[in-house]
């Protein structure tokens, strides 16, 4: 019984640093766009203030790699959601199988 509940923790451990590295990783792809984006807006209003005709024109191509790039950062935060999510479900899972609470640990608020 004491082996399932440590090999629960260990393996729980492990779920818990595989999706920080996951975590980060998207974190640091989603900033990469975001300065990028930044660039882009930055190139897009020099553009549009110098009112020639070819900067105007190039705003269409640099407004559509801009939008990509914003379809990206949302996808990159759903995957982010949806491996936090499965990761708390995957440590709820191992707390409650890990460890038996009794109704006795229960804290009581008093009503006020």
């Amino acid at each position: 019984m004491e082996d399932d509940m440590f090999s629960g923790i260990v393996d729980g451990a492990h779920l818990e640093s595989k999706v920080l590295q996951k975590l980060q990783k998207n974190f640091m792809q989603v900033q990469n766009i975001l300065d990028q984006n930044r660039l882009l807006i930055n190139e897009i209003n020099q553009n549009q203030e110098s009112k020639i005709p070819v900067n105007l024109t190039r705003n269409a191509g640099l407004i559509r790699e801009l939008n990509n790039n914003i379809r990206r950062v949302v996808d990159l935060y759903a995957d982010l959601s949806s491996s936090f999510t499965k990761s708390m479900e995957a440590s709820s899972e191992a707390d409650s199988a890990g460890t038996s609470k009794s109704d006795g640990n229960k804290r009581i608020r008093p009503s006020s």
